[in-house]
């Protein structure tokens, strides 16, 4: 830390003035400048991490089923590879933007150092409704955006995977794609792949399981019992519903899920295998349920711990005086806004972060790429095992930065990312 460290009142007042209408990308931008402020962080190198190595817009023109040609727009937004290849999600959504795969491109090479893997941040997508596609468009679209992005993806130079709207099958077609266009059987190019075709064990299942995991190191740190916490879990899709049944499993009282329907409401606690997740029956979370609550009240529970994990920006200035939660553990990617999290913050309401929590997703992708590089499987076992030690590890590192300078848990976890991106940045130079 340097010794003109910024106030963290003064920084806290800062953010609350800022309106939820910021965007993602600036988000991300004030969060890298605060937390620079705080270390001792070359000034050149902020200034290189507040800005993308590269990003791609490309026009995926496809047929549709009733003959006619439908163009969409798709982007690639490669962050930083000072640590390794870029890596990163592929979302199939209507409103996803340019600026967008930028601010989670940027929170992809946060969430790699945290995890100490070799990896840098990316993220892309398409304009596109995947539920308004075919299954034969979907394919189509899919194989017509690698084609166009071919050039800049890669095993050794960048690695899509999974993410909202494209799934494992998506992978596939990807792999096909681009190992046609090469010549050669690439498993490497992607993760989140099929398991007949180089996928892992674990993968799908990742980022429920760190979420849970970092919940239940969160509830030792506090000295809470697992047994008697209470937990909310908004989203009862793979992350949701996950961590939901592990913690469950673990002795947690589960009291609240839910989907874009309603939230699931039992104070004695649910039993979460008997819910069906988005994945098994879609939006089928308050079906015969005794009591169901509108979604925006899932916030006001008197819950121990709050898990959003559903989708980015739902904890923002206008609600977050609404949570009661003593604890939140984000499961999603940027469910909280940079002024909410500053409320939070004066609440006393400790966040642990996505960079961290649901960092399982892409440590098992790394796990995957691994083993199509050296062509061997792991079993289950291993795979659960490893995530487990890289989870305990990042929350050591994490919380050792939390506990020495005071911080909040975010600024902890972006300054273990931080210094390790400056360290590599400091060994390899600036070239010419």
């Amino acid at each position: 830390m340097s010794s003109n460290t910024t106030p963290q009142t003064d920084r806290t007042e800062s953010r609350d003035q800022s309106d939820d209408s910021e965007s993602a990308l600036q988000t991300v931008v004030d969060q890298l400048s605060e937390v620079a402020d705080e270390i001792d962080l070359d000034p050149n190198v902020v200034e290189r991490l507040s800005h993308p190595n590269s990003v791609y817009e490309v026009t995926v023109p496809i047929e549709r089923d009733d003959g006619s040609i439908e163009v969409f727009t798709g982007y690639r937004a490669q962050h930083d590879s000072v640590r390794g290849p870029y890596k990163g999600g592929l979302r199939y959504n209507p409103s996803i933007t340019r600026d967008e795969c930028v601010a989670l491109s940027m929170a992809m090479t946060w969430k790699c150092a945290v995890m100490d893997i070799p990896f840098g941040g990316a993220k892309g997508g398409v304009q596109a409704n995947p539920k308004e596609l075919s299954e034969r468009e979907h394919e189509r679209l899919t194989r017509r955006f690698t084609h166009e992005i071919g050039d800049i993806i890669g095993p050794m130079t960048d690695i899509p995977a999974p993410d909202m709207g494209t799934d494992a099958q998506t992978m596939a077609w990807i792999m096909d794609a681009y190992s046609t266009n090469v010549g050669e059987t690439k498993p490497g190019v992607v993760t989140g792949k099929p398991m007949s075709i180089g996928g892992s064990e674990g993968r799908e299942g990742a980022p429920g399981r760190s979420v849970a995991l970092i919940a239940r190191k969160a509830a030792e740190h506090y000295d809470w019992s697992l047994d008697d916490t209470t937990i909310a879990v908004q989203g009862f899709g793979s992350v949701g519903a996950k961590a939901a049944r592990l913690l469950d499993d673990w002795g947690a009282d589960i009291v609240a899920v839910s989907d874009v329907k309603g939230v699931r409401y039992e104070p004695d606690g649910i039993d979460t295998m008997a819910v069906p997740s988005f994945e098994e029956e879609p939006e089928a979370v308050t079906d015969d349920a005794d009591e169901v609550l509108a979604p925006e009240q899932l916030f006001e529970l008197d819950v121990d711990m709050l898990v959003p994990a559903a989708i980015g920006n739902v904890i923002t200035k206008q609600n977050v005086h609404d949570i009661t939660a003593d604890l939140i553990v984000e499961g999603a990617n940027g469910p909280t806004t940079h002024a909410a999290d500053a409320i939070l913050e004066e609440r006393d309401i400790p966040v642990l972060p996505d960079i961290l929590a649901n960092a399982g997703g892409v440590t098992v992708s790394y796990f995957e790429w691994l083993q199509d590089i050296n062509r061997r499987a792991w079993s289950s076992e291993r795979v659960n095992n490893e995530l487990d030690q890289e989870m305990h590890a990042a929350w050591d590192d994490v919380r050792t930065e939390f506990e020495q300078w005071s911080v909040s848990w975010r600024d902890a976890a972006y300054i273990v990312a931080l210094s390790r991106i400056g360290a590599a940045y400091d060994a390899r130079g600036l070239w010419p």
